[in-house]
């Protein structure tokens, strides 16, 4: 089985990463390669944040790696919370201040169309491969289920009538942005 490291701390996205690769990848984590750093995520776009983390780990640890980050993507908001979707209430903040802040952002507001975008670059053999998955959804207006991270107990995905947190993590692991994203690069590198 391919061993690859994923460059992120988020025990939440490790753990669905894994889930998602289960049986076909032996993902190691940042632990597992002894980095204990927080790669700061300095980029403006998506792209940009993934790179960082795998040339990183490439060239700080030797290790050909991948990374993601996602962004939820309002239509009413211009594209916001974007990039900065898990710092959108502030530096230290909580799941709940940036849905609370949300939220209270769509106040009011019809249009509550919304997309998760996830990209994974990935850094193998000294080259760089992009993947990206989205999935498309709305906001709604009140926290519901209890499963998932982030934004889940408020993004409804489309065709569905739960949250992603009401869906639970096995239905969302497999229709979500970072699922369809992850599918492209485990295709590619069983290929390769």
């Amino acid at each position: 089985m391919k061993k690859i490291v994923f460059a992120t701390n988020n025990l939440h996205k490790l753990d669905e990463i894994g889930k998602i690769g289960k049986g076909r990848l032996h993902i190691l984590s940042l632990v597992d390669i002894d980095c204990h750093e927080e790669i700061e995520e300095t980029g403006t776009t998506l792209e940009e944040n993934a790179l960082i983390k795998t040339k990183f780990v490439k060239t700080k640890y030797g290790y050909d790696c991948f990374a993601d980050d996602t962004g939820l993507e309002v239509e009413a908001l211009k594209g916001a919370p974007g990039v900065y979707s898990a710092r959108y209430a502030g530096e230290g903040c909580s799941f709940a201040d940036n849905m609370d802040k949300l939220l209270a952002a769509l106040q009011g507001i019809e249009n509550r169309t919304a997309q998760f975008r996830t990209v994974i670059a990935l850094v193998l053999n000294g080259k760089e491969y992009l993947f990206d998955g989205v999935i498309k959804g709305k906001i709604i207006e009140e926290k519901r289920g209890s499963t998932g991270f982030g934004y889940d107990p408020i993004f409804m995905p489309e065709g569905y009538d739960k949250t992603f947190a009401e869906l639970g993590n096995e239905i969302k692991n497999s229709i979500s942005h970072r699922a369809v994203a992850m599918e492209k690069l485990v295709d590619f590198l069983l290929k390769g």
